[in-house]
């Protein structure tokens, strides 16, 4: 093909794939197939291309070809080619094909593709599985995928694509249309990207950075903080929970070529796995979106963590969100930045969490306080805040925003527009730099509070203590409204005279 394929014709195509599972799978679930067979579909094309090149550069020798494929960015066994299981889509074990050629494609690319304990990236999917539906609608289906994925826009080559960074942009688009497909489950594994342009550019960290994201889901978040950086001179790190979803973690960073990012898979609050020997790694940026008010953290366990990350005290055992700004607290090194999304409860709640709370300001550790817009977020319509904490933090005084009414309306999910993150991000940052005085910045959005405010106020950090949002109604003109009512009793006297004529006329 002569002309080069956007980002719109592969996100309309890869989009379109998604109708075979539809109906017969849940989005949560059915974006695992799909998104595992994109990255299949890139790696054999890419491979497909560099094997050309190179038998086109060495005459025809296709063993030199072949030596020098074994030097690729992804060594792709024959098996395991896309093109392979397209040739063989009638097959009727067609889904126990699939699986050998994702498990032999692991095998291959053992750093890449697997986490440090051996376990891959594609052991929690199954083509072959009964999920799919009986055998014969099983086939068909697969054989639909392959044929879907075999259409002529989607060769993912340099060489037909628009730009380097379309594969890894289709991927990021499927996985928030999922996302807003599968509701309640979607928070597990994606933030909005508006919220995470927004924390990512609260938190710009410089060129040659760490960056963190310890509950990391599908690492849009942190994909989108190593971009902030303006150069490639950072790495990425990041823990996520759940199998699936650090599986799409490890694809996305591949396929936005982070190949080195470093992507763990456990609990990081019982089990944090980015380690420097046996102390907790530290980073210059710490940024998330941890599980609202999450149940069962691991509070009987914390009282004894080898780490001492809860040393300012247990939060609750049914709401981890302070053990997991205190994990974050403890990674961030000694001019570390951490920006994390949370519920408003954290801004108020008492007993240990209020001493937990009273603990980061005295430490002169809290930078920001900001009130987002209600119904950002896939699966629950609450308002949340994002809490900016500063190791290196000018001053001792505390940002308040109050950013909750600067949003446009969708029709399932409201969103931030380039407008409203500018007015927050240039807000923070005039602060940031000591530029903005304190007490009131912007009527109703922004306000400066010394730390002896946040004291009298007992360390409650609920964002209209600081910001008054209060409208005052509209005076009432008492002498206007009587007027009006007068007005309004003479009209309806003369209809009903003129009624009682038209009546008696008719004779009733």
């Amino acid at each position: 093909m002569s002309t080069k394929i956007t980002q719109d014709e592969i996100n309309k195509v890869v989009w379109k794939a998604c109708d075979t599972f539809r109906g017969v799978v849940d989005p949560s679930q059915y974006k695992d197939y799909i998104l595992t067979m994109l990255f299949l579909k890139y790696v054999s094309d890419v491979n497909k291309s560099k094997y050309a090149e190179y038998l086109n550069r060495y005459e025809g020798d296709e063993e030199r070809a072949q030596r020098a494929m074994r030097r690729e960015r992804f060594q792709v066994p024959e098996n395991s080619s896309f093109y392979y299981l397209y040739d063989n889509r009638n097959a009727v074990n067609i889904g126990e094909l699939i699986d050998i050629a994702l498990v032999d494609l692991e095998n291959a690319n053992r750093e890449k593709l697997n986490s440090e304990d051996g376990s891959g990236i594609f052991r929690n999917i199954s083509f072959n599985s009964s999920n799919l539906g009986e055998v014969k609608d099983r086939n068909v289906r697969l054989k639909q995928l392959l044929e879907d994925f075999a259409d002529e826009k989607l060769q993912f080559d340099e060489s037909h694509l628009d730009n380097n960074d379309v594969i890894g942009e289709a991927y990021m688009f499927l996985i928030e249309h999922f996302a807003s497909d599968a509701g309640k489950k979607a928070g597990e594994f994606f933030t909005p990207k508006e919220v995470s342009t927004l924390l990512a550019k609260l938190t710009k960290s410089a060129p040659g950075s760490r960056i963190c994201d310890p509950t990391c889901g599908s690492g849009s978040l942190l994909i989108k903080a190593g971009r902030e950086v303006g150069s490639d001179n950072f790495s990425l790190y990041g823990q996520e929970l759940n199998g699936s979803t650090w599986a799409l973690a490890m694809m996305n960073m591949l396929l936005h070529g982070f190949d080195s990012a470093v992507i763990r898979w456990g609990d990081t609050l019982r089990n944090p796995k980015l380690k420097d020997g046996d102390a907790l790694m530290k980073f210059d940026t710490v940024v998330a979106n941890p599980p609202f008010s999450l149940e069962k953290w691991g509070a009987d366990e914390a009282p004894n963590d080898q780490y001492n990350r809860f040393w300012r005290g247990i939060p609750p055992k049914s709401k981890g969100d302070w053990a997991f700004i205190s994990h974050m607290l403890e990674v961030a090194n000694e001019h570390g930045k951490v920006g994390v999304v949370i519920p408003h409860g954290v801004l108020f709640r008492g007993a240990s969490e209020g001493k937990i709370r009273q603990q980061t300001v005295e430490e002169n550790l809290l930078e920001a306080v900001i009130g987002l817009p209600a119904n950002l977020f896939y699966g629950t319509g609450i308002p949340a805040a994002i809490a900016i904490f500063n190791k290196a933090k000018r001053g001792d005084d505390v940002l308040f925003i109050d950013a909750s009414r600067e949003f446009e309306n969708g029709k399932n999910q409201n969103r931030l527009r380039d407008a409203d993150i500018e007015h927050i991000v240039s807000t923070y940052r005039a602060f940031a730099e000591g530029k903005l005085p304190l007490g009131v910045i912007e009527e109703k959005y922004a306000y400066v509070a010394t730390r002896k405010e946040i004291e009298e106020n007992d360390y409650n950090l609920n964002i209209p203590r600081y910001v008054d949002t209060y409208e005052e109604e509209a005076e009432i003109d008492i002498q206007a409204v009587q007027q009006e009512i007068d007005t309004l009793e003479t009209e309806l006297a003369e209809v009903q005279a003129k009624m009682k004529e038209y009546l008696k006329e008719l004779g009733m």
